[in-house]
């Protein structure tokens, strides 16, 4: 008997994608996904993040069936991808890419095609879910205008409601938010978490920081091809340390003894200051002070600048964001919010 592929190995009942050793390498050499392994939970909403060209939508379109996989395997909704693409893909919604749409058509004409191209669709009810559909994502004032009169971010829209013509256990979006003004991008965002709420598990790919972090539930990091890392959203943002921020009229002596106290990458803004705080690892410069509990002792830090007559105003940790954790992973920038 032929031994099972890696396609074909066990999936998790709990996962609504997973992937192990999912590679991606174009004719020429060019490696678009190296060795990904990847698990979305059940009735989660995920965040796919990562810069563009980092190998999201090329992962999104290896998962749909869309190009095939160098090597690895995929399985969505506990089926192996794309063999069971017959039986997988009507319970999946989908935009990848943005939206393919008959400029000559009407919105409504538009998604009247898709409908009937589903062969699980009746067509008896076929107008019910259009209407509904065209009102999910606000479009039903503009369901009788040319596609081609569409701007961006309606056809964003339209692609959107095509997605939502069925109930699904699954939608995955690639980059929802194109297009669209800020009040435009709260009501998609507002639109996912009703869908969650209604137990769909939703996979959103994303180059903006603020999106995922406002929506989503657990997040994967994307750069070069490679996945960073993965966890719920609190997790990743847990591992990722706040910078240290004071605020005195004495910047130039703060600054002095946080340095002696192995505080790095000082930013000085009138009277404000932030840091980088020692690792534990790594350890102060020199022995803690009497009585610290170690090298991140925020209270014994503190005391050394009030006893080195600095006036401190305030002191403390900020929150730490994706934006942080992206930077600390991958050495990066990235775009918070468009």
């Amino acid at each position: 008997m032929d031994q099972p592929s890696a396609q074909d190995t066990a999936a998790s009942p709990a996962a609504a994608i997973e992937t192990r050793g999912l590679t991606k390498r174009y004719r020429g050499g060019q490696l678009a996904v190296s060795s990904l392994d990847l698990r979305v939970p059940r009735g989660s909403v995920f965040g796919f993040l990562g810069p563009n060209g980092s190998g999201k939508t090329t992962t999104i379109r290896m998962l749909m069936g869309l190009i095939e996989a160098s090597s690895g395997g995929a399985r969505v909704l506990g089926e192996p991808m794309p063999r069971a693409a017959r039986t997988v893909l009507p319970k999946v919604g989908a935009l990848i890419e943005g939206p393919a749409l008959y400029g000559f058509l009407s919105g409504r004409d538009n998604l009247a095609r898709f409908d009937a191209a589903d062969p699980t669709a009746d067509p008896r009810s076929r107008a019910r879910r259009i209407d509904a559909a065209l009102d999910r994502v606000g479009l039903t004032a503009a369901a009788g205008k040319k596609a081609r009169a569409y701007s961006l971010g309606m056809k964003q829209r339209l692609g959107l409601a095509s997605a939502l013509l069925q109930p699904r256990e699954l939608l995955i979006l690639d980059e929802p938010t194109n297009g669209l003004d800020p009040q435009g991008m709260r009501e998609i965002r507002t639109l996912v978490r009703e869908l969650a709420e209604d137990g769909t598990t939703v996979f959103l790919s994303s180059h903006l920081l603020d999106e995922i972090e406002q929506v989503c539930t657990h997040a994967a990091v994307m750069a070069q091809g490679r996945l960073i890392t993965q966890g719920t959203v609190a997790e990743l943002v847990a591992a990722s340390r706040g910078r240290l921020a004071v605020t005195t009229p004495d910047p130039a002596e703060a600054v002095r003894i946080l340095k002696e106290h192995g505080v790095t990458d000082l930013v000085v803004q009138d009277e404000r200051i932030t840091g980088e705080l020692p690792s534990v690892e790594a350890g102060p410069p020199e022995e803690p002070p009497q009585g610290a509990e170690g090298p991140l002792d925020l209270a014994e830090l503190n005391a050394a600048l009030v006893h080195g007559g600095v006036r401190v105003r305030s002191f403390g940790t900020e929150r730490a964001s994706l934006e942080d954790v992206f930077v600390s992973l991958t050495g990066e920038g990235f775009d918070v919010a468009g």
